[in-house]
C-alpha cells in the first residue's frame, strides 16, 4: 500500500473532508549510481559548508533565501507550515468546471485521496458522488512543498483523484513555434482523417503500449550479471525513401495501419492520386488508341 505523503483535509463550501493524499503512480524505470571505474568504488555527492569547507550533516542544514549576495534569510519548516493561508491545511475548492475547458498542457502528477477514517467516508461520498453527477471537475488549491498549488479533482472508479495543474503564466505562448502559413487541400485532411480512422481504437491495452525500453535494459543487465554476452539488437528496418507527396504518404500509412492490425484488405479509404507528371494531357489519345489494339497495350506503372 502506497505511504501517505501530505495529510490535510478537503474545504467543500462547509463540507470538511479529513483525506490523505497518496502517489497515484509508480516509477519502473531503472535508475544507475555514480562508480569509478578503476576499483568501482560508489561515488558519491557530499554536502559541504563552502565557509568552513567541510562536510556537514542534515540536521545542520534548513532552507534559506538569498535576499542579496550578503543577507541570507532563514527560513524555518515550522513558518512554512504555518503561513497566514486558507489552504495552508487544506485542499480549498474554489470551482467546478468542465474537464474540456482545461488545456491538457497545464496538467501534471496525479494523487490518490484517502478518507482518513469512519467519519470521512461520508462526506467523501458525497463528493464522488457529486462530481460523479455533475459531469465537471473541482478545481482546488494547496500549500504544499513551499508554494500554494494549483490542481483539479476528479473521479476514477470511486476513488477521488488531485490533478495538479500549472498556474497560466508558467505554460509558455506557443505562438512563435507555430508553421509558416501553407495551403491544405480538402482531399489532403480527408486523407489524413482516414489513417485517423484507420489507427482509432477504444483503450491503450495491448503489447505495443509496453516500456520495451526498461524490459530490453533489464536484459542487458541480467546478461552482464551472468558473464555473457547481451542478445544482439535486431536488424532496424530499411528506413523509406523520402515520399514527396503528401496524398502518397497517406496511403502508404492507410495501408500499412490496416495491414499491422490484421485486416485483409489493405487498400486505402483516401481518394484516388493525382497521376504523375509525367502521364500529361498529350499521352491521353494513346490511351484511347490502347483500348482498340490489345497488343500496344500499355501497363500502368506500379
Amino acid at each position: 500500500m502506497p505511504r501517505t505523503i501530505w495529510s490535510g483535509a478537503i474545504s467543500f463550501g462547509l463540507v470538511t473532508v479529513p483525506i490523505h493524499v497518496q502517489s497515484a503512480t509508480e516509477d519502473h524505470s531503472i535508475h544507475f549510481h555514480q562508480y569509478h571505474l578503476a576499483d568501482m568504488g560508489r561515488v558519491r555527492n557530499r554536502k559541504v559548508c563552502e565557509l568552513e569547507d567541510r562536510e556537514v550533516g542534515q540536521g545542520e542544514i534548513g532552507k534559506g533565501y538569498e535576499w542579496s549576495k550578503d543577507q541570507i534569510v532563514p527560513i524555518s519548516d515550522a513558518e512554512l507550515s504555518n503561513l497566514p493561508l486558507p489552504t495552508a491545511k487544506a485542499v480549498e475548492i474554489d470551482a467546478f468546471v468542465p474537464l474540456d475547458s482545461i488545456d491538457p498542457v497545464r496538467l501534471g502528477e496525479g494523487y490518490y485521496l484517502a478518507p482518513d477514517g469512519q467519519v470521512a467516508a461520508k462526506p467523501y461520498k458525497l463528493l464522488v458522488k457529486a462530481l460523479g453527477r455533475s459531469a465537471r471537475v473541482a478545481v482546488a488549491k494547496w500549500a504544499w512543498h513551499g508554494r500554494e498549488r494549483l490542481g483539479i479533482l476528479r473521479v476514477k472508479d470511486d476513488v477521488l483523484v488531485l490533478q495538479l495543474m500549472r498556474w497560466p503564466d508558467e505554460v509558455r505562448d506557443p505562438a512563435e513555434l507555430a508553421p509558416p502559413e501553407v495551403e491544405v487541400s480538402e482531399r489532403e485532411i480527408d486523407g489524413a482523417l482516414a489513417l485517423v480512422d484507420t489507427m482509432a481504437r477504444e483503450d491503450l491495452e495491448g503489447e505495443e503500449f509496453r516500456d520495451t525500453y526498461t524490459e530490453a535494459l533489464a536484459r542487458v543487465i541480467e546478461a552482464k550479471r551472468e558473464h555473457r554476452e547481451p542478445a544482439e539488437a535486431p536488424e532496424p528496418a530499411a528506413e523509406p525513401a523520402k515520399v514527396l507527396d503528401l496524398m502518397a504518404a497517406l496511403n502508404e500509412s492507410v495501408a500499412r495501419a490496416r495491414q499491422d492490425r490484421g485486416e485483409s484488405d489493405t487498400h486505402a479509404d483516401v481518394h484516388e492520386m493525382p497521376k504523375p507528371k509525367k502521364q500529361t494531357a498529350k499521352k491521353q489519345p494513346a490511351k484511347k488508341t490502347a483500348k482498340k489494339t490489345t497488343t500496344t497495350r500499355r501497363s500502368r506503372p506500379a
